[in-house]
This record gives C-alpha cells, sequence and structure tokens, in this order.
C-alpha cells in the first residue's frame, strides 16, 4: 500500500479518518487511527457542548474545549492529527485560529469552499490545509482564489461523493446522478490538480470519500488516482469512537430502510438513520422555542424544524429520543463493533489481496 504525502508529511496508511460531530470523533478515535499510521481528525463543530462543566459562552467554550482535545490527543499519539472545520460555522476564524496556534498538522474544511482559509496561516506555521470539495469545478474554483487572493495552494484535496455520511455538498435531486458517481468525481478533481501542478510546481495530493467501505473499494479507487481514501462511518462502530455505546449500536440494528435523506437546518442533504426524532422533526413538533447557540450560519431559527447541535449532542450521549444518528450509504453492512486496529488491519489485508489478484 502507498504511502500519502502532504507536503512534508508522510502517512503511513493512506487512510484519513472523517471528521464526525457533535463529538463522534474526538481525542479517543483520533488518536487510535493516527497511532495505526492514518490520520486521525477532531471534529470541531460545537465541540465545546460535550464538556460536562457549567456552560459558558458558547465560542469560549468551543475554543477551550478544543484546544484540550488536541493536547490530549497530542499526549496518546506521535502521528498525524487533524482537524475538520465547516465554513458554515459561526465560529469558524477561531476555530482555525486556534488549530494552527496548537500546531495541529492538518485543517479540513467543507460544508462550503473555506476561500479565507489560507488567510489565517502565520509565519512558521507548518499546519496543512485540505479543503473538501464535490465537483472539479469546486476545486477549480478554491484552487484558483487561493492562488490569486494567498499566493497558496491546497496541501491536498478531498474529494466526497454523494454515498457519504452527514452533510452532502449536493442537490438533493442530484445525489443519485450517474455523473455524481466517486470515481467521476475524482476523475475531475484530479484533472484540476494536475493543471495546478503543471502551473505552479506543487504536488495535490487527492484524497476520495463517500460510500468506501472496504479494502477493494480503497484499492479500485486508488488505481484511478486517488492518493488515499477517507472514512467515516465505518470508524463509528469502534471501540475507540468518542460516541455512547448507543450511538455505535444504532449501525448494528440499522435496516436498509432506515437509511434516508433528510433536509438539515445547515440548509443542504443529510443521510441519516431515521429514527422516531426525525419523525417528529418532519412533522413539526420539535421546534427550538430560542437559539441556544447560533452555531450555523445558514440556520434560521425561526424557520427551523430542529436544533441540529442539541440533535447531535444528545445523540452523541446515547439519548436518540432527542437526537440521531448521520451515516453513510454502507452504515447497514455494519453488524459488530470492533477495535481501530481490527478495522485497519482488515482493509489493508482487503486492499493487499485485490493488489494481488489484479497482478
Amino acid at each position: 500500500m502507498k504511502t500519502l504525502k502532504i507536503g512534508d508529511l508522510t502517512i503511513r496508511i493512506p487512510i484519513v479518518q472523517g471528521g464526525m460531530g457533535v463529538g463522534i470523533s474526538m481525542s479517543g478515535l483520533a488518536s487510535a487511527v493516527a497511532n495505526m499510521g492514518g490520520i486521525g481528525i477532531i471534529s470541531t463543530v460545537a465541540i465545546g457542548l460535550t464538556d460536562k462543566k457549567a456552560r459558558v459562552n458558547y465560542k469560549t467554550r468551543n475554543i477551550e474545549v478544543l484546544k484540550a482535545e488536541i493536547r490530549k490527543a497530542r499526549e496518546l499519539t506521535k502521528g498525524v492529527l487533524g482537524v475538520n472545520i465547516m465554513s458554515v460555522v459561526t465560529d469558524f476564524a477561531e476555530m482555525v485560529k486556534t488549530s494552527i496556534d496548537e500546531g495541529i498538522d492538518i485543517i479540513f474544511s467543507g460544508a462550503g469552499l473555506p476561500l479565507d482559509l489560507p488567510k489565517y496561516l502565520v509565519p512558521g506555521s507548518r499546519t496543512k490545509l485540505v479543503p473538501i470539495v464535490s465537483s472539479g469545478r469546486a476545486a477549480n474554483i478554491l484552487c484558483t482564489k487561493w492562488q490569486q487572493n494567498y499566493n497558496y495552494l491546497p496541501d491536498a484535496l478531498v474529494v466526497e461523493g454523494p454515498k457519504a455520511g452527514g452533510h452532502l455538498g449536493f442537490k438533493a435531486h442530484a445525489i443519485d446522478e450517474v455523473g455524481n458517481a466517486l470515481e467521476n468525481l475524482v476523475a475531475e478533481v484530479l484533472v484540476v490538480a494536475k493543471e495546478m501542478k503543471a502551473r505552479f510546481s506543487k504536488d495535490i495530493p487527492v484524497i476520495a470519500a463517500g460510500g468506501i467501505y472496504s479494502g477493494e473499494d480503497m484499492y479500485r479507487i486508488m488505481e484511478q488516482g486517488a492518493a488515499a481514501v477517507q472514512l467515516g462511518t465505518r470508524f463509528v462502530a469502534t471501540e475507540e469512537c468518542d460516541a455512547s455505546p448507543e450511538f455505535k449500536n444504532a449501525f448494528v440494528s440499522a435496516r436498509a430502510e432506515d437509511i434516508q435523506i433528510i433536509k438539515s437546518p445547515v440548509g443542504m442533504p443529510g443521510r441519516t438513520i431515521f429514527n422516531k426524532f426525525l419523525d417528529e422533526a418532519v412533522k413539526g413538533n420539535r421546534r427550538p422555542k430560542v437559539c441556544m447557540h447560533h452555531c450555523i450560519k445558514s440556520c434560521d431559527p425561526k424557520t427551523t424544524s430542529y436544533c441540529i447541535a442539541d440533535a447531535l449532542l444528545q445523540a452523541y450521549k446515547g439519548n436518540l429520543e432527542d437526537g440521531f444518528v448521520f451515516t453513510g450509504t454502507n452504515g447497514v453492512r455494519i453488524d459488530k463493533i470492533s477495535t481501530v486496529k481490527e478495522l485497519i488491519n482488515e482493509l489493508v489485508k482487503e486492499y493487499d489481496a485485490s493488489e494481488k489478484k489484479k497482478l
């Protein structure tokens, strides 16, 4: 299996653990993945809500808990660590600055195009910037803007297809379009990466995400040119995942018909394990009385059907009566809770078998 190089970072196992919030991928999961040679990612969205101490200012608590989680992960691993910061959160700038100050290896950022991300870098910073895109067009726009405005190109690009879990960068009607199949999107983004390398002499590895489940899937997409893969859903069903047992077991017990697309308060489609809470939200029975956090720029508390921050927080805690679970399309294939070590070893073994089969 090829190593992944992002700037001066060498990642032995070309697997990125996707950032999952609220609280699903924190220092426990991220450090476990990093210890196995992959990239472990801490999700920053509403991270302060996971703290059990008395609540203070929402943004202040987010910063304090993010610092604590990065430092805790650093104590647990010498591997490569990243954070995932959604570009639509209201404390985007604060979370980016904090992550850079803490010396995080990589910032991954999606849920919209983070067009101003490079401006937060400071002299001497070694933090790598990796945007998440859903098309070659988006990749080209972002690369062009970064180069024009900051003389900086992405250190890598994650291209996330419509089979991913959580919020999707596609209109609802476009999710099943053939042109949006992951292999087609990877091909588009590879063209952009090659053009940028030809013009500016910078390697931009492309990381494929969304619907990748097995080592065979990894091998197939990497043979098409992807330098690595990103997996989220599979890492939920591990002992090291920071979520509650109830959250993890929602995947084990899920049926195919449970996996449905919803319209999120963020304004994007999202793939979920549909449950009673979401059914009640659709019927208008979960409308928040006030906006407690003002966490997402695009969320209008006057019209939203539920508070997504609180719903995801409750799910993280194991209260699925008042929350729900995001999943990729392959969530239904999960039938047990394993460990990060077992999962990565399984993926590597399957990858190697696929490679030998071709030879």
